[in-house]
This record gives C-alpha cells, sequence and structure tokens, in this order.
C-alpha cells in the first residue's frame, strides 16, 4: 500500500507522537541514551516519520554532527543519491584525511564524475564510507537520521550496511524508519549497527485514536463515531485523522448501520487494485464489505456462486487476507473494505443489503441489512427492526440496540404504532447504557423540537438531564420545564423528583434534601404504578441515608429489595444490590461485599451496560483495597479509570479511586496527580459530593508522600465540607485517622485528639469497628508524641490485631509499621521485618519503601511517631512495576505465600499457565526463583 507524499503527517504536529506511544518511546530513548541505534519500522501512515522526526530533534540537539537522507520510491533508481545526502556536506571537511584511492572513489560517487561504480571502486568505496564516519566521529558523536530505508538506492544501502557492521566502538548512531507490512524489517536490521534495537510501531487503541482525533480538533465526535473511525482506520492514526477530517467536513453524518464516508485521499490508497479485479469478483466483494462476518459459504447463499473462486483472485491482489484463519472472508485492511462499500453506487449497495438480508444467519444483522436495502418509510420493516433491537439489548449490545432502533425510527410512519419518537427515545436510552451519552443527548434534543405528548417530553427532557452526569447544575433549566410536562402524573412527577433528589445530593450537597426526594419519588411511583422507578428511588434513598449514618438505612434497603424486583434495576448501579454493596463495606463484610460487587460487574458486563461496569469496577477496586490486595485493586482501577476515560462516564469518581489505589499500591507522584485531577473536576462540575472524596484522596497522597502540611490542608477541607453536607458516618470516607496522624506530624496534637474524639463517638453510635480501630493507632502516635510510650505501644498491638482479624490488612500493615518505629531500639513485639512482611503481602510498594528506608536510619536516628517521606524508588521495585497485568497479580500473590495452584484457583487460570506467566517474570526481572520476588519486593538485592 503506496502513501502518498502529501498525506504524511507534517513536522509541525510532532506532539501527536506522544500519544499512544509513551512506551516504544521510553525504550527508544533508553537505546539512543545508552549510545545504541534505533530502527522504527511499521505500516504506511502508522507514525514512523513523526516519530523519526521528533527522536531526532530531541536527540540531535546534543550530538556533534547530524547526517540526514530521506529517500523516495520515485528516486530509489538513482544511484548513491542517498550516499550523497548523508556525506555531500562534508565532504570537503574530510576528504584531506582519506588515502587517495578512497577519496577519489567517494568524490567519483557523490559527484558523477568519473562513473564511479560499486563493481569496479568496490572495496576503495565501501572503506572510504567508513572512514568518512570514522572521521567524523573523532570530533563528537555522529546521528545519522535516515527514513523510508525501504526506498533508499541499493548502492546507498549496501555502503551503509558495510559501514555499520564495523564501526564497532565508534560513537555512530543510526535512527531510520522503514516501511514494513509485518515482520520485514529483518533485512534492514542487518544493514544496521550490531546493537539496533527495532521498535515496531502498532495500531492505536480505540482510546489514543480518539485523544489524537481531539488534539487535532475533531473532538466533536460521538463516541460511537470515534469507535467506528478506529474499526475502519485499523488504529492507524494518519487514516483516523484523514477519516476524522472528512466526518468534520462532512454536513451529512452516514445513516444507522452505514460504513463511514471514506475521503477521496484515503480512497486513492487502497482502490487502485480493484481495477484487476473482474466485474464479478468486485460484486462478491462488495457483499462481503456490506456483511458484518462475511464467509465464503454467506457470499453463495447471497448469490454469489463465483465466490470462492473470486475471493482467490482478490487474494492473489492483496486485498483480502492470505493467511487462513477459518473460514471468515478477512480483508487486508478495514479500510479496503469501506472504500470498497463508499465507491459502489447506492443502487449495488442496497442490492447487497437485500441479498444480504435473508441470506445472513442472525436475526439482527437480517434486520439491518433489511433497513438498509429499504427506502423510505414501512412498518413491516421498523417493527423486525424494533424486534431486533430488543434482541440485541437482551444480548448486552446495548450500542447495537441504539443504531437498531434509530434504523425502526427512520423506516417507521409518523401515524405509525409505536410512534417514531417513542423509537428515537428507547434508542438514546440505549445508547447512554452503551456509554454513547453525546449520542443519546442529540437524540433527545431532537425530539423536544416536535414532541407533544407529556409522556414523551418528560422522557426526553430525562435523557438530557441523565446525559449530564455530575455536572447537573448546567442542567438546571430543565427542571422548571420537566414539571410542567408532568402536570400532575405521578409516574411522570416520580421520574422528575428521582432526578431532583440527584441534584440535591451533586449540586446542593444537601443529604437530607436528597433522602426527602428520594422517599417523595418513591411514594409517587408507587401510586403511579411504576414499580422500577420506586426502586431506583428506594435504593438512592438507601444510600444516602448509608452515608449519612441514618438508623433507617437497614430497613430502607429491605423494602428496595423486596419482590416484585425489576431486572433492570438489580444490577443498576443506582439499584438495591449496589446499595447493599455500599452499607456492607460500611459494615466491615468485606467478604460478602466482594461477592456482591463481582456479581453485579458479571451482570453488568454480560448486558453491556457502561456506566455500571465504571461504578462496579470502582467499588470492587475499593474493596480489594480495603482487603490490603493493593496490587490487585491497583489493576481494577486502572482498568475502571480507562473505561471511564474513553467513555468519558465517571472520571473524576475514577480518578479519585485509582488515586488511592496508585498511593496504596502504585506510583506516589501519579497518585498525587490523579487526586488533583478528581479535585479540579469536582470543583468545575460543583459536584459536592465528589469533591469531599477527591480531597480526601489527596490527602491521602499527600500524607505516603511526606507533605504532612498539604495532607492537614486538604483534609480539614474534607472535614468542613462533611459537616456541611451532614455526613456523620466515617466510614464514608475514611479520612479522619489520615488526618490525626498528619496533625501529629505538624505537631498539632490536640487538634489530632479532637479529631479522634468527634469521629469515634460516631463510629461507636455506628458500630464501625475498623474505624474505631484506626482511631485507635491515631491516638497511639497521640500519645507517643506526648511521650505516653507504654500506653501508646499497648494501644498499636490492640489496633493491629483487631485490623487483621476484620480484614484490612493494609491498615493492619500500618499499624505495625508504627509500632516498630515506637519499638526500635527496644525489647518490644514487633519490628521493621514484620511490617514489611505484611506489606509484602499486600504489595504496598509505596508503603515498602518507607519501611526500607525507616530500617536503613534506625540505627542513626532516634525513633519517632511520624512517617517518614517516601525513600527513592529502587530499580528492583520499578522492575516489578513493570510487569504486565497478569503477570503483577501472579507476582503479587506469590509475595502473600500463594502456592501456583492456589494462584490458579485465584485467579481462574490454569496451573500451566501460572507456570508459564512466572517463567516470563523471572525472564523479565533477571532473577531464578520465587523467593528472588520476595527479595525484590522488599528493595533487597537477589542472591
Amino acid at each position: 500500500m503506496t502513501v502518498r507524499r502529501d498525506f504524511q503527517e507534517p513536522a509541525r504536529c510532532r506532539s501527536d507522537l506522544v500519544i499512544g506511544r509513551e512506551e516504544l518511546f521510553s525504550a527508544a530513548r533508553e537505546q539512543l541514551a545508552r549510545g545504541g541505534s534505533v530502527l522504527l519500522h511499521g505500516t504506511a501512515g502508522i507514525g514512523k516519520s513523526t516519530a523519526l522526526r521528533a527522536l531526532a530533534t530531541e536527540y540531535g540537539a546534543g550530538t556533534r554532527r547530524v547526517l540526514r537522507c530521506s529517500a523516495t520510491e520515485s528516486e530509489s533508481h538513482l544511484p548513491f543519491l542517498a550516499l550523497a545526502d548523508l556525506l555531500g556536506l562534508v565532504l570537503d571537511e574530510v576528504s584531506g584525511r582519506l588515502p587517495v584511492a578512497q577519496r577519489t572513489a567517494l568524490e567519483s560517487a557523490l559527484t558523477g564524475r568519473g562513473e564511479s561504480t560499486l563493481q569496479r571502486d568496490g572495496l576503495a568505496l565501501r572503506l572510504a564510507v567508513l572512514s568518512t564516519l570514522r572521521a567524523l566521529a573523532t570530533q563528537g558523536p555522529v546521528l545519522i537520521v535516515a527514513d523510508d530505508l525501504q526506498w533508499l538506492d541499493p548502492a546507498s544501502a549496501e555502503l551503509l550496511g558495510f559501514a555499520a557492521r564495523r564501526l564497532g566502538d565508534t560513537p555512530v548512531q543510526l535512527l531510520a524508519a522503514v516501511r514494513t507490512e509485518a515482520q520485514e524489517y529483518d533485512h534492514h536490521l542487518r544493514a544496521s549497527p550490531p546493537d539496533t534495537l527495532a521498535v515496531r510501531l502498532g495500531p492505536l487503541p480505540r482510546s489514543q485514536v480518539s485523544a489524537l482525533l481531539q488534539h487535532r480538533g475533531y473532538g466533536g465526535l460521538s463516541r460511537a463515531t470515534v469507535r467506528d473511525i478506529h474499526r475502519t482506520s485499523g488504529g492507524n492514526p494518519l487514516f483516523a485523522l484523514e477519516l476524522g477530517r472528512a466526518l468534520a467536513e462532512n454536513p451529512t453524518p452516514p445513516r444507522p448501520g452505514e460504513p463511514l464516508p471514506v475521503p477521496t485521499s484515503l480512497r486513492a490508497l487502497v482502490l487502485s487494485r480493484l481495477d484487476m479485479l473482474s466485474v464479478e469478483a468486485r460484486r462478491t466483494l462488495l457483499v462481503a464489505s456490506a456483511g458484518a462476518r462475511p464467509t465464503a459459504a454467506l457470499l453463495q447463499a447471497a448469490g454469489r456462486a463465483g465466490a470462492e473462486a473470486e475471493c482467490a483472485q482478490a487474494a492473489e491482489l492483496g486485498l483480502l487476507a492470505t493467511e487462513p484463519e477459518g473460514p471468515t472472508v478477512r480483508f487486508a485492511h478495514p479500510l479496503i473494505s469501506a472504500a470498497l462499500y463508499a465507491e459502489a453506487p447506492a443502487h449495488e449497495r442496497r442490492a447487497a443489503h437485500a441479498a444480504l438480508s435473508t441470506a445472513a444467519p442472525d436475526p439482527i444483522e437480517r434486520a439491518r441489512h433489511l433497513a438498509l436495502a429499504t427506502t423510505g418509510t414501512d412498518p413491516e420493516t421498523a417493527a423486525r427492526l424494533a424486534e431486533a433491537a430488543a434482541l440485541a439489548r437482551d444480548r448486552g449490545a446495548p450500542s447495537v440496540a441504539a443504531q437498531l432502533g434509530l434504523l425502526a425510527a427512520r423506516h417507521t410512519p409518523a401515524d405509525g404504532t409505536p410512534d417514531p419518537d417513542g423509537r428515537r427515545l428507547q434508542a438514546a436510552e440505549d445508547a447512554i447504557t452503551a456509554g454513547e451519552v453525546d449520542l443519546a443527548r442529540d437524540i433527545a434534543r431532537d425530539v423536544l423540537t416536535r414532541a407533544t405528548v407529556p409522556a414523551d417530553r418528560v422522557r426526553a427532557w430525562i435523557i438530557v438531564i441523565d446525559t449530564a452526569g455530575h455536572t447537573m447544575s448546567e442542567v438546571d433549566a430543565v427542571f422548571p420545564q420537566a414539571l410542567a410536562d408532568a402536570g400532575d402524573d405521578p409516574r411522570l412527577l416520580a421520574l422528575v423528583h428521582y432526578q431532583l433528589a440527584w441534584r440535591a445530593l451533586i449540586v446542593e450537597g444537601d443529604f437530607t434534601e436528597a433522602r426527602e426526594a428520594a422517599a417523595h419519588a418513591a411514594q409517587l411511583a408507587e401510586q403511579g404504578g411504576d414499580r422500577r422507578t420506586e426502586l431506583l428511588a428506594l435504593a438512592f434513598q438507601a444510600q444516602t441515608e448509608t452515608l449519612m449514618g441514618h438508623p433507617d438505612a437497614p430497613a430502607t434497603i429491605k423494602r428496595a429489595l423486596k419482590e416484585p424486583q425489576d431486572p433492570r434495576v438489580a444490577c443498576h448501579h443506582n439499584g438495591a444490590g449496589s446499595a447493599r454493596f455500599r452499607w456492607l463495606v460500611m459494615s466491615d463484610q468485606l467478604a460478602e461485599a466482594r461477592a456482591t460487587i463481582s456479581a453485579l460487574l458479571r451482570e453488568v458486563r454480560r448486558r453491556g451496560s457502561v456506566e455500571s461496569e465504571v461504578h462496579f469496577l470502582r467499588g470492587l477496586a475499593e474493596t480489594e483495597l480495603r482487603s490490603g490486595h493493593c496490587g490487585r485493586a491497583l489493576d481494577l482501577a486502572r482498568e475502571g479509570l480507562r473505561l471511564a476515560r474513553d467513555s468519558g462516564i465517571g472520571e473524576t469518581a475514577s480518578a479519585m479511586l485509582t488515586s488511592l489505589a496508585e498511593a496504596s499500591g502504585g506510583d506516589v507522584d501519579r497518585a498525587l496527580a490523579l487526586a488533583r485531577e478528581a479535585v479540579e473536576n469536582a470543583e468545575e462540575d460543583g459536584d459536592q459530593m465528589y469533591l469531599s472524596r477527591a480531597l480526601g484522596a489527596l490527602g491521602h497522597a499527600q500524607l505516603v508522600a511526606g507533605d504532612a502540611a498539604g495532607a492537614v490542608r486538604s483534609l480539614r477541607r474534607v472535614r468542613e465540607l462533611e459537616l456541611h453536607l451532614g455526613i456523620t458516618d466515617p466510614a464514608r470516607g475514611r479520612w479522619h485517622g489520615d488526618l490525626a496522624e498528619a496533625l501529629v506530624r505538624i505537631g498539632e496534637n490536640a487538634e489530632a485528639q479532637d479529631v479522634i474524639d468527634v469521629t469515634r463517638e460516631n463510629a461507636l453510635r455506628l458500630e464501625r469497628e475498623s474505624v474505631l480501630a484506626v482511631l485507635d493507632r491515631a491516638e497511639a502516635l497521640v500519645r507517643a508524641a506526648d511521650g505516653e510510650h507504654d500506653a501508646a505501644v499497648a494501644q498499636l498491638m490492640s489496633a493491629q490485631d483487631r485490623l487483621g482479624k476484620l480484614g484490612y490488612g493494609l491498615e493492619e500493615a500500618r499499624a505495625a509499621f508504627a509500632l516498630a518505629r515506637l519499638t526500635t531500639g527496644r525489647p518490644g513485639p514487633t519490628s521493621y521485618d514484620e511490617a514489611a512482611r505484611l506489606f509484602r503481602r499486600c504489595r504496598a510498594l509505596p508503603w515498602l519503601r518507607q519501611v526500607d528506608a525507616a530500617a536503613k536510619s534506625a540505627a542513626t536516628g532516634p525513633p519517632t511517631a511520624a512517617i517518614p517521606a517516601p525513600a527513592p524508588v529502587s530499580a528492583a521495585l520499578d522492575a516489578l512495576e513493570g510487569l504486565a497485568s497478569m503477570e503483577r497479580q501472579v507476582a503479587a500473590l506469590v509475595m502473600e505465600g500463594a502456592t501456583n495452584r492456589e494462584i490458579a484457583a485465584r485467579l481462574f487460570i490454569s496451573v500451566k499457565t501460572v507456570e508459564a506467566t512466572l517463567t516470563r517474570v523471572y525472564r523479565k526481572l533477571g532473577i531464578r526463583s520465587r523467593v528472588d520476588i520476595v527479595r525484590l519486593a522488599a528493595g533487597r538485592r537477589p542472591k
């Protein structure tokens, strides 16, 4: 596939390369910094030239000499052209230092005088290039930057390869890029210096394609459109940008279910070979491009009798993949399929869809093809599409259901039953479930421009409110209009008052008002016979009461769990199951909480509800964090944050939770950055509820980072906010112990004791045993600072024991750490080794570093109740953090002392998979045994 020069990335957009390439660029930078060479390779348009320019700019600045060449296909037949680009400007500088025969051969090759050839001047010319590079290197390091090596003229390529293999320790580095379709870089690697690192630039994932489009000014595209761009481009950044540009410039978006329009700039790249196909083969490929999972059998059933031979012809031309990968007919690149479809006349596309509407095996796909084959309204087609949308919804594919619903509305007559707007609103609700909030909002606002039926209008207003998420203050004007449209209908009023309950909590930060509004909504829903809204309102009331520490919370949860239940609410993130999970976590029932949230997560993944999945990933991560499984919590939190960023749902809450996980098991700097991001977002959104949570995460990260004064500032704000919000249950944010500990560090012992006393009163009233144990740990630090050493030791021992029995592994380890500091140098029941063991079991890497630092300084300084700032990250711990997700999980369980069989059971994998994963861990870390993993986690050198 040839990429024309005018479609290669412009030099001014160098910052694009960092999107999705951080890990690869880190490896390239390290290689160049060590004095090695780098060969970038990948397919056309993947970003090699952009990467090359950026690396050359970065490393060329510190290099004595930079030699450049950039070959083109049209000039590849001219001998020595690349050599002239590289050495032409330095020939005069070095020619005097070359032997006569070498100088003559090189001058002849570079100037074209004397008809120099490799056949005639062979050895002299080869040695001349080598001598020139060595001469230049005597004055300082030399960097050769060569783009598009595949177009290098053969003579120049042979000479550079000869020199590269013989430079040895001469400070000459090669930074090159070459186009490859697969792993075809070996030939170019053999012509590079021996220490060359081959770096493959692969396709970008969807989230990074989205970031790239936003960076280039195409951020207004919907999530569904970005998904289609990623699929059509195959993750190729150049193709994705061209598609994004075409969509941004096209005032008419594609119809639901249709492929993206492919701009002329990209059609030219992929369609040149289509002219070599027979007319029948081209028609067969058009049917294949219209199908979801085309096979030879499907094509034959769709009337393409010669499909097998015609596909073979297309494969020979490189249009279809040649590797046997089952029966599916697969295009060599998704863009070929899209361009072929876009190029076909409209009547031929409809004919292809008509054939597939009877041949496709799946009823959803048949309905989609029927819609795309039909013009105008048609009740029968609309009904089949609505049925297919319901089937997709039941299968857990809400995004597909939304597309089918829009197609159903398009084919529904204006006076049909149900009416077109009713089907559009159902599609919008499916879009919300799929996380496509922009699409849902656009549909709802479109319906509101013409709808007159109160039920449709209120339903549309609710969709607009739902799509606002935690920025509900932006839709304040909607509520009076929704109430006016609802009139005195209790069913419609219940919907609006349920949203008003959320507004009271998020915008006003008033838990009491939120609880009362939720209770009123439940009453209205019961009166109107709307069980779904009644259950949601009861669940919201229960969650609010739980967070308030209200005594009615258990009873309200029971009401919300009574039959009959609505399956859509049972696993909803705002349903009774979620309320029960929150109550279990706050009541220290961690095992049951984990089982509850895991079951909910499995169900929402089956149903395809993105918002609920983001929510439950946070819940499971929080449970693992409370249980002291920091590595597992970190993996879950990062996964949830990626999904939140990709969908635009729950980013503030996910950043907050990931900050807590990073501070406990990952990187403290990342924890601080994420917490500050969450605070800024919550303040910008006017979200009082999550502002207090985000500030709590920031205070915790500051405490772990050794910034006690910063932690005090953040957590004092939390205390003020929660007092204003009416939150009295200390199990909600669990920041109280951190604030007391930070206050001790800055010498505010009296305020620390006041925090402990006030919090203990509420914890005793609500029977929050884990909170009481943490408060005892903090109070022991106050006593130690006041000189009550023996009382402090006894209180810490008790707190550690109780936290261990409750299953709070990380808090138990923190108590052991504080106890070790108080008993260092004195006969006592614990030591730094015990604290390190407990932190290793939790895989709490930031805390392990602190234990290591404290143990090293214990011999030279007196013990103190304050926790030191984190020690610098050791190379060993960096290596552990560099493992892949599964490798980290296995290594974490090894640290806990689990056997291979136990690890397999915990992670739902086979023992053989555990063994293979451990082998990769050993290789990556340069170790030989399970014992070495434990030593690395403790920051010790393996023996």
